[in-house]
């Protein structure tokens, strides 16, 4: 070694030495539908990390720049990110560890405590680089779990080891399920450095090929996850099943009737009589005593996007069925065939093919077409795998509608989606629409010019506007006659639009808190941001003015006889039940309101001669419910059982099973003698 050389590496030893480090940059891709929609960048500087994060996705997306510095033992110390969230709105975020005290503020909250020592705290706000942080901190305790703040406790599991790439490519990985702070847990590779690799749609730049074979890799892993749920949390009976003392909701004269018997055999009703009380059942059969509770054929979510998780979620909150608007075309078939051979647990899923057009705001799902012939070969594929409609997106031509629905048509299919950018909702719905998703995008047709753009985020902001809206103007008026004529339905998701327009830092909304105080930590901050930029009272009033009239429409439309399509765009199942007390609150019977979520959707599938109602020798997807929702509606938030082809699922188990605590207890059962 020269001198020259020996005096270098002296040096460069000497800055090791005294606390100072050569800086590290860490680069990936965001990859969605296999294309690139954003960035991470991390450089790392001795105990400093400096994180520039963007994604641009469906035309929206989060953008963060973080700084994070560590202690001695890579704990936290002081955490900022500043941006903005999903739709646009401000981030500002802080998290800050001296001596004896941890602070933090956030959208969400604000607060301070006591801590000895730096304790890991959950941003509401952070980029995907948190989870890698996360990981590095619990692979350093005993047990892999640790207090977290604002409160809560993480857990750590290692499922498996794998390698990626080839030749000096090659790199070794270990896969991790990080849970106890989210709804679902998060599944995250590291190098044998320690270092973040992949989670999620996020990958290491340079290794964007490899995202099919994580995204095999994470499909396995839920599967089997979910397998064992299924295993664990489904009930089937071997004889008949007795469900005594019990007053069934009939969605034909939208009533509850007065205390009735129902029994079931494999996986239909097969007797429905007055209840005979409490006396012996016929050997052989299990009895599950309903305590004065009310059965209901199960509920519809017609606007979902199914995932393994959320298959769980709908089954606690009594879905039995949904429509889903667009998914990873390979994962739900496959999802569909688990669910059909027993493998899984869920609802019964009815699947439209997505469609979306070529544009610098496409949305990544199901199928992008560059052109009409593009389209129409993406409608014989769904044809072809059994899909039951089309659902066109935001940047797809609306010169290509026309024939597009025709051909849907003409291979036995319909038609549903947003209304294109620069079309309109008479337009579509002369184009061959059968129903319409989100009453946003019905209502922004009578409030906005149709010169603008509804690809962006202006298709929420621009809801504010509505405050103004004359539901008696000739324009509104024409669209709803021509619904009418037409028989065009509103897949309405109006809490998602509640959802939205309504939110505010640090607030718990009304849908929300009804079970907010029971699911972990992460989404009871996540729940409590903005996602809307409220910089004025007058902002906020026109919020507020706007989702009112999205209720007087709802109520509009039913008046009218517009279909209404109870759906909610989210996977919670939690949603479902606001969605109906949306309805009520609009001014729509409780009644008519659980009518529309059952029977109806069901003759929408025109499946109603073995679904939707409870009757002899029609299907047993049911549930029990404690109390009246046609007294209450609210009471739909009482599960106690679901049953989907008399496989009983009891919601309390399966809100254990996913670290929520019950809502309600389920029914006595008493086996068979």
């Amino acid at each position: 070694m020269s001198a020259r050389s020996a005096a270098v590496l002296g040096v460069m030893m000497s800055l090791c030495l005294s606390g100072a480090a050569l800086a590290e940059t860490f680069k990936y891709a965001v990859i969605a539908n296999g294309e690139k929609v954003g960035h991470l960048i991390a450089d790392v500087t001795g105990r400093t990390t400096s994180v520039d994060y963007a994604v641009v996705n469906n035309g929206r997306g989060p953008k963060a720049r973080e700084t994070i510095e560590t202690d001695s033992a890579g704990m936290p110390v002081r955490w900022t990110i500043a941006g903005e969230s999903l739709f646009g709105s401000p981030v500002q975020e802080h998290y800050t560890w001296t001596a004896g005290q941890a602070e933090w503020s956030s959208q969400a909250d604000a607060g301070k405590t006591a801590a000895a020592k730096p304790m890991l705290y959950i941003g509401n706000d952070v980029s995907p680089w948190m989870l890698g942080v996360y990981v590095k901190a619990l692979l350093k305790t005993p047990d892999r779990t640790l207090a977290v703040l604002p409160s809560g406790r993480m857990r750590l599991d290692e499922v498996r080891k794998i390698s990626v790439g080839q030749g000096k490519t090659a790199v070794r990985l270990t896969v991790y399920e990080l849970s106890g702070i989210d709804l679902s847990p998060d599944y995250v590779l590291v190098d044998d450095k320690g270092d973040l690799f992949a989670t999620g749609g996020l990958i290491r730049e340079g290794y964007e090929g490899q995202v099919p074979v994580l995204q095999t890799l994470y499909r396995e892993i839920s599967q089997q996850r979910a397998e064992q749920a299924q295993a664990k949390l489904a009930h089937r009976f071997a004889g008949p099943v007795r469900i005594r003392n019990v007053r069934i909701y009939d969605p034909v004269s939208m009533t509850v009737g007065g205390l009735s018997t129902v029994v079931i055999y494999r996986d239909r009703i097969t007797s429905i009589g007055p209840d005979e009380g409490a006396g012996a059942a016929p050997a052989g059969e299990t009895v599950i005593d309903g305590q004065g509770g009310t059965l209901l054929p199960g509920l519809h979510d017609m606007h979902s996007h199914t995932s393994l998780s959320s298959n769980l979620f709908n089954l606690a909150a009594g879905v039995t069925a949904t429509r889903d608007q667009g998914n990873d075309n390979d994962q739900l078939l496959a999802m569909i065939d688990g669910l059909a051979a027993g493998r899984l647990a869920g609802p019964r899923i009815v699947r439209n093919g997505f469609l979306e057009g070529r544009s610098p705001y496409s949305a990544r799902n199901g199928f992008i077409a560059d052109s009409l012939d593009d389209a129409l070969k993406d409608v014989r594929w769904y044809a072809d795998h059994g899909y039951w409609q089309i659902k066109l997106y935001n940047s797809f031509n609306p010169d290509w509608v026309a024939p597009v629905a025709a051909e849907a048509r003409r291979l036995g299919m319909g038609v549903t989606g947003h209304v294109p950018a620069f079309s309109s909702p008479d337009r579509v719905i002369g184009d061959g629409y059968n129903d319409i998703a989100h009453i946003n995008q019905l209502m922004l047709g009578w409030i906005l010019d149709p010169k603008e753009d509804t690809r962006t985020p202006l298709r929420l902001t621009g809801m504010a506007r509505g405050k103004d809206l004359d539901l008696n103007a000739p324009r509104v008026q024409r669209t709803v006659a021509l619904m009418k004529e037409k028989g065009v339905a509103l897949d309405t998701t109006a809490m998602i639009l509640e959802r939205l327009m309504l939110s505010r830092s640090g607030e718990v909304q009304a849908g929300d808190k009804p079970y907010l105080d029971h699911v972990p930590i992460a989404y009871q901050r996540y729940r409590k941001r903005s996602f809307v930029t409220i910089k004025t009272p007058q902002d906020d009033a026109d919020y507020q003015g706007g989702f009112k009239k999205v209720l007087e429409t709802l109520k509009l439309l039913d008046d009218n006889g517009v279909q209404l399509l109870p759906g909610t765009d989210d996977g919670t199942g939690f949603s479902n039940h606001r969605e109906l007390e949306l309805y009520v609150m609009a001014g729509i019977p409780a009644g008519k309101a659980l009518r529309l979520s059952t029977l109806d959707a069901e003759r929408y599938f025109k499946r109603d001669s073995e679904l939707g109602s409870i009757q002899r020798g029609k299907l047993a997807d049911l549930i029990l419910v404690d109390g009246d929702p046609v007294a209450d509606i609210s009471n739909i938030r009482k599960v106690r059982m679901t049953m989907v082809g008399g496989v009983a699922y009891y919601p309390a188990e399966i809100y254990e099973h996913l670290a929520i605590r019950p809502f309600a207890p389920p029914p006595p059962v008493t086996a068979p003698r």
